[in-house]
């Protein structure tokens, strides 16, 4: 098995940036989902409500970050300038992240047509893993990474009148398998020199019917009705695994899978 695509959302619900490389660390990977916007009241926004979000690309790096979408000028804010404190949520976690920049709040409020603000996750993120605290999360639904094997779309594609791309489902890493689901009995495997754990499926939402090349939701709620037939587990409709990475490094295009356990 082999490591296919990689993927980054530095802006959760923005479009993924396909990668060659990705340094690994507690957090997943490198600059993922360390942006996000929310409402008025500090709520966060995604593009299961709005999912024109998919269109705003991000280009990060560890001090500003490059936004464009569809129709507008381009958007680079700096870090440093993200000083106001402001408690927010993803889905029941409540943390506080940081806000500050008028003229990325306006450029949101312009492109969604809706009053929100972006906020940055910090250069150390004030929110934890619940199942284990010392590992600091990003603005991700609920852990750092996801993985999906190849065989597992294609099996789902084989069911679909029309076939969806990868990038519905917004893994981080994807890799060759031979097995529909195979990832599904594994725990633990390594990437090059980075070692997973893979902690449990991941239960998928309306969000997967988005189209990330047009941002429409699809009106037959494909892919996620087939999904619903064939793929509810005790937990939810599941596609794809949650991972923790076990140890630090760079993975690579072509890198070499190797199950543990």
């Amino acid at each position: 098995m082999q490591l296919t695509e990689i993927y980054s959302h530095p802006l959760k619900s923005g479009r993924g940036n396909a990668l060659n490389a990705a340094e690994i660390g507690p957090m997943g990977l490198a600059f993922d989902r360390h942006w996000m916007l929310v409402d008025g009241m500090g709520k966060f926004i995604t593009g299961r409500a709005f999912p024109r979000m998919v269109l705003i690309e991000t280009q990060p790096d560890a001090a500003s970050a490059c936004f464009s979408a569809p129709g507008c000028e381009p958007l680079q804010v700096n870090v440093v300038d993200f000083t106001e404190r402001l408690a927010t949520n993803v889905w029941n976690y409540q943390f506080d992240a940081w806000a500050g920049s008028d003229e990325a709040d306006f450029w949101f409020s312009d492109f969604l047509g809706i009053q929100c603000r972006l906020v940055y996750i910090g250069a150390q993120s004030e929110r934890k893993l619940r199942i284990q605290p010392d590992i600091p999360m990003s603005f991700a639904d609920g852990y750092p990474l996801l993985l999906i094997g190849e065989a597992s779309l294609a099996d789902l594609n084989g069911r679909l009148a029309q076939p969806v791309t990868m990038r519905h489902f917004r893994p981080n890493l994807v890799i060759s398998t031979d097995v529909p689901f195979i990832e599904d009995q594994w725990q633990r495997l390594r990437i090059g020199q980075v070692e997973f754990e893979l902690v449990k499926p991941c239960t998928r939402c309306i969000f997967t019917t988005v189209d990330p090349a047009s941002g429409v939701a699809a009106l037959d709620e494909q892919p996620l009705r087939t999904l619903n037939d064939y793929r509810l587990l005790s937990m939810g409709t599941c596609f794809g695994m949650n991972m923790l990475a076990r140890t630090q490094g760079i993975v690579r295009l072509g890198d070499s899978v190797t199950l543990l356990a």
